[in-house]
């Protein structure tokens, strides 16, 4: 049990193979999950002006690139926390099209733009909770082992 606790707050050094490919699938449906993201929201704000667009893109699309900079920067943090962001990306990428694609392709609700104005805040908040929780609980492991 205590080797499966240093494999699982290890650092970076070595990386298990699995967490190698979550990583890898992680970062793939990052990038769909942005860029489709991207897309349904250009298709369902067509007839909105071009500022305000321009200004949802970068609302919505923020959450992707805090996500793109926390892979940068995660290559120290242990794998029980690694793994929690690989996850979280994953989540917050696949739940990003799913709700936009669902507003898109016409399932609108009265007020049209609510998702691309909610969905980025709960992405937000699922972010600033769970890695921090991870990163805690990994701490602790590695003072209790």
């Amino acid at each position: 049990m205590t080797s499966d606790v240093v494999e699982i707050t290890s650092s970076a050094s070595s990386e298990p193979d699995s967490l190698r490919r979550l990583r890898c699938v992680a970062l793939l449906a990052l990038a769909v999950g942005a860029l489709g993201s991207l897309v349904l929201m250009l298709r369902a704000g067509r007839h909105s002006p071009r500022l305000l667009l321009v200004l949802f893109t970068f609302w919505m699309l923020s959450p992707f690139v805090v996500l793109v900079l926390a892979h940068f920067v995660s290559r120290r943090w242990s794998v029980l926390t690694r793994a929690t962001l690989y996850i979280v990306t994953l989540v917050i990428a696949l739940g990003s099209l799913i709700v936009y694609g669902d507003d898109a392709l016409g399932h609108r609700r009265p007020q049209a733009a609510f998702v691309y104005v909610a969905v980025p805040p709960l992405s937000w908040l699922l972010m600033v909770i769970v890695v921090p929780i991870a990163s805690l609980i990994s701490r602790r492991w590695q003072r209790k082992f």
